[in-house]
């Protein structure tokens, strides 16, 4: 197998709402963004396939390692055999990279945050600095889209803390605000119990009218002069979007299930930005 088709597989293999917005790019810039997904994958599958953290530490600090040889000719992983040599046409750098593990790495350690401006931090390195990653990739030529992209990465985070509450419950982990929870009432052994209540519903909302003001502070952001290079960006905007309303409209059922959106709906939504530019 190639390191192009071990990242191809990597990235198809998520089915996540990313993939679904790379298929309208150009060959050269979709390579350069499944390469760089993948490598995503690869250090968050350190996080969410961990039994042992001793050893997820050990995986994540040789990740630091290989970076680093990769950007300096020694790559050695398919992924950083797929992603260097197309690193500086697409204005990846290392420091990039390191900030994505640096954010795997808060997951080995953290599983609490004291209050917003503390998730921020973690949503910004891994998140945002993916979405910065992702509009040089899909082609900016505005400086200012870096805030839109940044500020779009976050809510789609954000939006992903609020599916994933059940999941990372079971994993001991709550991302959600310890000041917010204290604000609704809401005590840590009902998230980590999985109980629902009105209180939680309400914490929710909160969560979600957050999440809406950053796809709304994004979109804001972007600049007219890349609105067309940043569709793939929009395209997963409308799909992550979508999938918040879908949680507001199960009434953030969230603890006991994994809301998702079906392939053919996820298509649709990325079809419809390419096609009508419509979000």
């Amino acid at each position: 197998m190639t390191p192009e088709q071990y990242v191809q597989e990597k990235a198809a293999a998520s089915g996540s709402s990313f993939y679904y917005a790379f298929l309208f790019l150009p060959k050269p810039r979709r390579a350069a963004i499944t390469a760089f997904y993948a490598f995503c994958r690869e250090v968050d599958d350190v996080v969410d396939d961990m039994v042992d953290p001793g050893v997820a530490h050990t995986k994540l600090a040789w990740w630091q390692t290989e970076v680093a040889k990769a950007f300096a000719g020694q790559p050695s992983h398919p992924v950083m055999q797929a992603l260097m040599p197309l690193a500086a046409s697409h204005h990846i750098e290392q420091h990039h990279l390191q900030a994505v593990i640096e954010g795997c790495q808060m997951d080995l350690t953290q599983t609490r945050y004291l209050d917003y401006p503390g998730l921020q931090r973690y949503c910004h390195l891994v998140a945002g600095v993916v979405g910065e990653v992702a509009a040089q990739i899909f082609g900016q030529t505005d400086p200012a889209t870096t805030a839109y992209a940044h500020r779009m990465g976050q809510a789609f985070q954000l939006t992903n803390i609020l599916r994933d509450v059940g999941e990372d419950a079971l994993r001991g982990r709550i991302y959600l605000p310890v000041n917010e929870l204290q604000q609704f009432d809401v005590k840590a052994h009902e998230i980590l119990q999985r109980t629902y209540s009105d209180r939680f519903t309400a914490l929710m909302q909160f969560q979600a009218q957050r999440a809406h003001r950053l796809y709304d502070e994004a979109l804001a952001l972007l600049p007219a002069a890349d609105r067309h290079t940043q569709k793939p960006g929009l395209m997963m905007a409308s799909i992550y979007r979508t999938l918040l309303r879908e949680i507001e409209r199960d009434g953030f059922q969230v603890l006991h299930q994994r809301v998702s959106l079906t392939p053919l709906r996820k298509f649709w939504l990325a079809w419809k930005v390419q096609a009508l530019g419509r979000l």
